[in-house]
């Protein structure tokens, strides 16, 4: 059974940085793409990055692309979300997730083990 940790988030003000990590504990992580989703309140939960099994590739949702960049450390079992000029509207609980999908599915329902969250609160 894998376990994710996510940590890192926080409160920040507009235009600032933030990166999260998500790491595994007891498995190795280098065989599942993974993934970055965020949930506000009253809202659909979203996928915001993924990357592939190997690293070499990614997808972002156009609401973040050019500000987030997600990498991960196989040799860690840790994948990360750097958040750069953030805005009021990412405020959110951002989860990582794994998926034996190799490819990069962009539906949540791809996605079988889940983090707790990690909140992040942009202010204006």
């Amino acid at each position: 059974q894998v376990q994710l940790v996510e940590s890192g988030g926080g409160l920040v003000q507009a235009g600032g940085s933030l990166r999260l990590s998500c790491a595994s504990s007891g498995h190795t992580l280098d065989v599942y793409t993974m993934a970055w989703f965020r949930q506000a309140p009253g809202e659909e939960r979203e996928l915001v990055a993924a990357i592939t099994p190997s690293g070499t590739s990614t997808h972002y949702v156009n609401a973040v692309k050019g500000r987030f960049r997600i990498t991960r450390d196989n040799v860690k079992n840790t994948v990360y979300l750097q958040m750069n000029s953030l805005k009021p509207e990412d405020t959110a609980v951002y989860y990582c997730a794994t998926s034996t999908n190799g490819a990069l599915p962009t539906s949540r329902y791809a996605y079988n083990m889940w983090g707790q969250g990690t909140q992040v609160t942009v202010s204006s």
